[in-house]
């Protein structure tokens, strides 16, 4: 049986700065898409119905529908294959969006756990491995948290911490 590849999905728009449109995708990551090159690339400028995208209260409209960015100022004519026409907003795949976007690494670094786990270890003046058995994963894995490759449970960030690390965790939501 195949597995199925899941596609990338817009979770939330965070903020809109000229064409750069900076979201949360359901990867776990935030990116940032910017449309200026990609209008150019994509030559937009040359179909008039992507042109309106290149006015900047008409871009500023943008807003999410079911995973993906959606213009609804603009619309567009679908036509079906038994010949019924209907209008739709304009909106973009969400796979080639999150394949055209960039790592928002301000936003990506805002919790900063891999480095908070890797400071707490040293302060112990212990080593991956040894945490790794310490708290029952792998040196592997410790690495792939320290060096935030890889996103964490929470059940295994207490362990991590509280039992590998001999610390307490606090978590605060504001």
């Amino acid at each position: 049986m195949r597995k199925s590849a899941k596609i990338p999905r817009i979770l939330k728009i965070e903020a809109i700065n000229g064409y750069k449109v900076y979201c949360a995708f359901s990867t776990g990551e935030y990116r940032v898409i910017d449309f200026a090159p990609l209008f150019e690339q994509w030559h937009y400028a040359m179909d008039p119905l992507r042109a309106q995208l290149l006015e900047p209260e008409i871009f500023r409209t943008v807003n999410l529908n079911e995973g993906t960015l959606q213009w609804p100022s603009v619309l567009q004519i679908t036509k079906l294959s038994n010949g019924m026409e209907f209008e739709v907003p304009f909106e973009l795949d969400p796979l080639v969006l999150y394949e055209v976007s960039e790592p928002d690494e301000e936003r990506n670094r805002k919790y900063l756990i891999g480095s908070l786990v890797r400071n707490a270890r040293k302060a112990e003046g212990i080593t991956q491995e040894e945490l790794a058995q310490r708290s029952g994963t792998t040196k592997n894995y410790i690495s792939r948290i320290e060096n935030d490759r890889s996103d964490i449970e929470l059940g295994t960030l207490i362990k991590i911490v509280e039992i590998g690390l001999g610390k307490k965790l606090k978590i605060q939501v504001k």
